[in-house]
C-alpha cells in the first residue's frame, strides 16, 4: 500500500453531542452568574434578606424620627406610672375604687411637684429682683475694685451711657428678645401640652392598669404572660421602692435643713431646704454638692460666717443620714452603685437630654432587678485578684455598737 503524503491542514476538533435545543438552553440559561447550578440555593433568599432589612432600617430610623416626641412621652408616663401604682394598688386594697385612687395619688404628685417648682422659681425671681434693684450699688463698687485693681480709670456714667444707647447691644438684646417673644409664647403653650399629654398616660396607664395588661397578655402564650407579667410586677416595685425611699429621704432632709436654715437666719429657708431634699436625693453623686451649694452661696452674700455654718451642716447631715437614715429606709429596695448611678445619669442625658438623665436611675434599678432576677450567677474563684479587703467601721458604726452593748449590759 502506498504511504500517504502528509497535508499542512490541521485536524479539525470533535464536536461534542448536543441535545435538541441544548444550544438556545445554555444560551439562556447561563446568565452573569454562571449557570444555576453553579450558585447556591441560599443566596437568593440572603439577598432577598439584605436588601429587606436595609429598608426596614430606613423606614425604622425614619419613624423613629418623625415619633421621638411621642415615644418620649410615653416612656415618661410609664415610669411615672410604675411610681404610682404601688400607692394606687395599696388604696384599691382598702377598698377604694381604681378611678378615686389613681386621682387622688396623682394628685399629690402633681401638688409635691409644683411645691418644688414654686420654690426654686422664687428664690430665682426674688434673687433676680434683688440684683435689679441693687445693680447701680454694684456697677460702682465693681468699677472701684477694677480701678483699684489694675488701674483704670472706668467711669459709671460712661457704662450708664452705654447701656442707655439706642444701638447698643444691651439695647439691642432687649429688641431681640422681644421679637421671638412669640416663638417663647408657642413653646409655653408646647411644653403645657405636652405636660397634659403625660398626665392624660400616666392616668390611664394606672387607672387601667390591669385591664392594659390583660390585653397585652392575650396576644401572648401563658408562658410568655408568666415571664411578661414578672417583668412588669419587677418594674413596679422597683421604681416604686426607689422613688418612695428617696422621697422620704428628702422629706427628712428638707425639715433638718429648713430648722437649720431658720435658726441660722437664712433667707428663703423653706424653698432652700427644698432644693436641698430633692436635689440631694435624686441627683447620684454630685447632687449633694449642688444641694449645698446654692444655700452656701446665698449664705455668703450675708454673712461669711453663715455659709461656714451652712457648710458644716451639711456635712454633718449628710454623715447622719448615710450610717442611720439610709441604711433603714432603702434597705428593702435596690440599691445602686455610685459610679454605675453616675454613669446611668449620663448615659440617659446623652440618649434623651435632660429627662433621660432623670429616668435613668429608676431604669437602672429595673435592669438590675431584672439581670438579678433572670442571669445566672455563679461562684467567684477566691485569689487575689478578687480578695475583698475588710472595711474598718466608722465612727458613728462604733458608737452604735458601744450604745447598743451598754444597753444590753444595764438591762441585764
Amino acid at each position: 500500500m502506498a504511504d500517504v503524503p502528509p497535508t499542512d491542514e490541521p485536524e479539525e476538533a470533535p464536536v461534542p453531542a448536543v441535545a435538541p435545543g441544548g444550544a438556545a438552553a445554555a444560551g439562556t440559561d447561563a446568565g452573569w452568574l454562571g449557570p444555576p447550578e453553579a450558585m447556591p440555593a441560599w443566596i437568593p433568599r440572603a439577598l432577598l434578606w439584605f436588601f429587606g432589612g436595609v429598608v426596614a432600617l430606613a423606614v425604622g430610623s425614619w419613624l423613629l424620627g418623625r415619633l421621638r416626641d411621642l415615644l418620649i412621652t410615653l416612656l415618661i408616663a410609664l415610669f411615672i406610672s410604675f411610681a404610682l401604682e404601688p400607692a394606687v394598688n395599696a388604696l384599691a386594697a382598702r377598698g377604694w375604687r381604681r378611678g378615686t385612687a389613681t386621682g387622688v395619688v396623682f394628685l399629690v404628685f402633681v401638688l409635691v411637684s409644683a411645691v418644688f417648682v414654686f420654690a426654686i422659681g422664687k428664690v430665682v425671681f426674688d434673687e433676680v429682683q434683688n440684683l435689679v434693684d441693687n445693680a447701680p450699688g454694684y456697677i460702682e463698687d465693681a468699677e472701684g475694685w477694677v480701678n483699684r485693681t489694675f488701674g483704670t480709670n472706668l467711669s459709671s456714667d460712661t457704662l450708664s451711657e452705654q447701656l442707655s444707647d439706642a444701638n447698643g447691644p444691651v439695647r439691642t438684646f432687649i429688641s431681640n428678645a422681644a421679637s421671638n417673644a412669640v416663638g417663647l409664647s408657642f413653646s409655653a403653650v408646647g411644653v403645657v401640652f405636652r405636660l397634659f399629654t403625660i398626665a392624660l398616660f400616666v392616668f390611664y396607664l394606672v387607672a387601667d392598669g390591669p385591664r392594659f395588661r390583660r390585653v397585652v397578655c392575650s396576644f401572648l402564650r401563658p408562658a410568655r404572660q408568666r415571664v411578661v407579667l414578672d417583668t412588669w410586677e419587677i418594674a413596679i416595685q422597683k421604681t416604686g421602692g426607689y422613688i418612695y425611699s428617696r422621697g422620704l429621704l428628702a422629706i427628712i432632709s428638707g425639715l433638718f435643713h429648713w430648722t437649720a436654715f431658720e435658726i441660722i437666719g437664712i433667707k428663703y429657708a423653706i424653698a432652700l431646704a427644698v432644693w436641698v431634699g430633692l436635689t440631694s436625693q435624686f441627683i447620684p453623686v454630685v447632687g449633694t454638692y449642688m444641694a449645698a451649694a446654692l444655700p452656701i452661696l446665698i449664705a455668703l452674700a450675708n454673712s461669711p460666717l453663715d455659709a461656714v455654718w451652712v457648710l458644716a451642716f451639711a456635712v454633718l447631715y449628710q454623715q447622719i443620714e448615710n450610717y442611720l437614715f439610709a441604711p433603714r429606709i432603702t434597705a428593702r429596695t435596690m440599691a445602686l452603685h455610685p459610679a454605675v448611678a453616675f454613669g446611668t445619669v449620663i448615659a440617659g442625658a446623652g440618649l434623651i437630654g435632660p429627662i433621660g438623665a432623670i429616668l435613668a436611675l429608676p431604669a437602672a434599678a429595673v435592669l438590675q432587678a431584672l439581670g438579678s432576677t433572670y442571669i445566672e450567677r455563679h461562684p467567684v474563684v477566691d485569689t487575689h485578684m478578687t480578695a475583698v479587703p475588710a472595711t474598718r467601721p466608722g465612727a458613728v458604726e462604733r458608737l452604735r455598737a458601744w450604745w447598743r452593748h451598754r444597753s444590753g449590759a444595764g438591762g441585764s
